[in-house]
Parts: structure tokens; C-alpha cells; sequence
């Protein structure tokens, strides 16, 4: 039976314990259902629209510009739980609409929203580059005016979630106003958009849609331009800073999915005359498991509540619930695997496509080492002020 008793924490309000009601009736009905990591394109199409029909996408596609974190976390959380593409495509639905929603205008919101909300249209962040992924600063892709009211957007962007089936993406590029991270732009692009490519798919241990784009002098208009010249960086971390607890969240159902058939398996199989549970090994995977998951679960909805209860910034808190929760859920992970054995590492069974998808949460948004760097300066800083 899926852990319901951290919904009494005070972090959550009733609302938050009825959208997870409403989020984990979907998902016990139709996550895994749609969920085929063969068709990983098909798969995504199928589930967002789906959500959509079921009116999820409310959450992390507003039609009033406020993103509940805590509400997104407890989606990711649940979704994850059932089903990684599952958690994927409604986590990629906000992050690609994030800047949108949260630096827009109104026509803006108007122009991308609605659909993405309704499921019908695929969103997309690209912000990595070949040369360029946890150093924004040093991104390449460069847009400039031609003079007739528009940009002209060249370079290449790469590990773009949704890639080749979005019908927007958000661009990062160089504008120019500043050296480094002060001259970027953001830019809301359709996909359909002459000189846009999509130059490869890129192939994952856990498959999910993944592509590189290439921009070859695409022509946009300057209306396409979210917030100011100069604001793409602004932009950027403001988007992660809601999104990367989230990421924190998805850890968190993948490493209660693993707990649970931790305890199942090693409560069901017999060895030497008695359960699997009864060695104290096995005993001791789980008690390190379930205190993983605890505070896992403590830093990622800390962090989604201080950003809901009105906090500028949660780099730092956020930071720590990314990180820890998912190297815990890697060793949650490894664990079940262990206790089941042969069968652990059999492809197509659920303890081994668990492995496998947690491990791409300690790369995206900010790998582990990132996030090492971020919390100690963090640190630093509040201690020299």
C-alpha cells in the first residue's frame, strides 16, 4: 500500500491531499497502461494527452501564472512511482512552459499555454549545448536582429528533452548585452520555424524523447523574446529553481517503488528455511532504504513549501533535496536489485527498469556534483554575511 502519512505533515494544506487523491487514481489506472519504453515517443504523445483529458496539466500549465510546487512535487512523486515516462512527460510539460508561465506576457501564456494544458501540444527547455550544460554562462547559440522587427537564432542544442515532438521549445541564446551569463536571451520558438532541425536522437539507458536541434539562421519575431534582452540567464534559473525539487520529488517515487518490492521480495522468498527478511542483512537494506526515503521526503517538501510560501529564492534547499534524494534513491535502487537477485537484473523487469531510470536524475537539471558546489557556496555565503 503506497505511504499516504506524509500528506499529514504541515508542509501540505487539504487541497494538497486532494490533488494527490486525485493524482494517484490517475495513475493506478493509467500510467503503466500507456507507458511503453519501446515507443518512448508514442508513449509521451499518449500520456500528455491523456493528462490533459484528465485535466492534470492544470498544475504545471496555470492559466494564472502561479505554479504550486508542492502540488507539482506530489505529482512527480506519485507519477514516478507508477511509471518513470509517466512522471516524464508531466514534469517536461511545466519545465517547457516554465519560462512562460513565469516571465510570459499574456499573449505569450495565450499562445502556448492552453493547448500544452489540454495535452494537445508538447513543450520543450533547451538551454544544454554540446560545449555547454551545467556552464550557462558559456552557451554559444547566438541570436541577432536582422533588422525587420525579428532574431536570427543559430548554433546547436543538445539532451532536449521532447525533443522532435514538441511543438514549442524554449531557446537560450546569446544576445549579446553582457559578457557571460548576462547576455543571454530567451526565445519562445515553434517548432515548425524555418532553419529548425532536429539533427539526431539521442538513445538513453532509461528511453525517454531525447534530440539535439540545430538552428541554422532561424527567423523569429522579437515578440517571440521572453522578458527583456539580457534576461535569459534571469529566465533560466528562475525556471530550475521551481523545477529542481521536483526532480528531487521523481527520486522519491522511484525510491518508495523500490522500498515497497524491497519489502515484498524479501518478505516472500525463502532461503535456507526462512523469509529473506529474516537475515539481518536483508533487514538492515531496508531500514537504510526507509530512512532514505524520510528524509528524502523532508527536504524535497521543505523546499516545495518554502517556495510556495513565498520565498525568493530556495537555490540552496532546493539544491539539497536534488541532490540527496536522488543519490538515495540510486542506493534504494541498487538495493532492490540485490534483494531480488537474478531477477533484478532480468531487462524487463520492474527492480531493473527502476535502476535504470533513477540514474539520469543524477545528470539533468544540475548533476550531483553541481549541486555539491551550489550547496557549499550557499553555505559560505551565509556565514561571511
Amino acid at each position: 500500500m503506497p505511504d499516504r502519512d506524509f500528506l499529514d505533515w504541515p508542509f501540505f494544506e487539504p487541497r494538497h491531499r486532494d490533488w494527490a487523491a486525485e493524482v494517484e487514481a490517475w495513475a493506478a489506472a493509467h500510467a503503466e497502461a500507456l507507458a511503453d519504453e519501446h515507443d518512448a515517443d508514442g508513449s509521451t504523445i499518449r500520456l500528455v494527452r491523456a493528462m490533459g483529458e484528465a485535466r492534470l496539466l492544470r498544475v504545471p500549465c496555470p492559466d494564472d501564472g502561479q505554479l504550486d510546487v508542492r502540488s507539482l512535487c506530489l505529482a512527480r512523486d506519485i507519477l514516478a512511482r507508477h511509471a518513470g515516462l509517466a512522471d516524464f512527460a508531466f514534469a517536461m510539460q511545466g519545465l517547457g512552459t516554465g519560462p512562460v508561465t513565469l516571465f510570459g506576457t499574456p499573449a505569450q501564456r495565450d499562445r502556448v499555454l492552453p493547448a500544452a494544458r489540454a495535452g494537445t501540444a508538447l513543450a520543450a527547455f533547451a538551454l544544454s549545448e554540446p560545449e555547454a550544460g551545467s556552464d550557462v554562462a558559456a552557451l554559444a547559440t547566438v541570436a541577432e536582429r536582422d533588422g525587420n522587427g525579428h532574431y536570427r537564432l543559430t548554433g546547436r542544442k543538445t539532451w532536449i528533452s521532447n525533443g522532435g515532438i514538441a511543438a514549442t521549445y524554449i531557446v537560450f541564446a546569446r544576445t549579446g548585452e553582457a559578457p557571460g551569463a548576462k547576455g543571454l536571451s530567451a526565445f519562445l520558438v515553434p517548432a515548425d520555424t524555418p532553419g529548425l532541425t532536429i539533427e539526431a536522437r539521442i538513445d538513453v539507458t532509461a528511453p525517454h524523447p531525447l534530440a539535439t536541434i540545430a538552428l541554422d539562421a532561424a527567423r523569429i519575431p522579437a515578440d517571440a523574446l521572453i522578458g527583456k534582452p539580457g534576461d535569459g540567464f534571469k529566465v533560466a534559473m528562475g525556471t530550475l529553481d521551481v523545477f529542481r525539487a521536483t526532480v528531487g520529488a521523481a527520486a522519491l517515487g522511484f525510491a518508495r517503488r523500490a522500498l515497497d518490492m524491497t519489502v515484498e521480495r524479501a518478505s516472500a522468498r525463502k532461503l535456507f528455511g526462512a523469509t529473506l527478511f529474516d537475515q539481518q542483512m536483508s533487514q538492515a537494506a531496508i531500514a537504510d532504504s526507509a530512512t532514505e526515503v524520510e528524509a528524502s521526503a523532508l527536504l524535497v517538501y521543505r523546499a516545495a513549501w518554502l517556495k510556495d510560501s513565498g520565498a525568493a529564492r530556495v537555490t540552496r534547499e532546493a539544491s539539497m533535496a536534488k541532490l540527496h534524494a536522488t543519490e538515495a534513491a540510486q542506493r534504494a535502487a541498487d538495493r532492490c536489485v540485490q534483494i531480488h537477485g537474478g531477477l533484478g537484473v532480468t531487462r524487463g523487469h520492474k527492480a531493473e527498469e527502476l535502476y535504470r531510470e533513477v540514474r539520469a536524475l543524477r545528470v539533468y537539471e544540475g548533476a550531483s556534483e553541481i549541486q555539491r558546489v551550489v550547496i557549499a557556496r550557499a553555505e559560505r555565503d551565509r556565514r561571511m554575511t
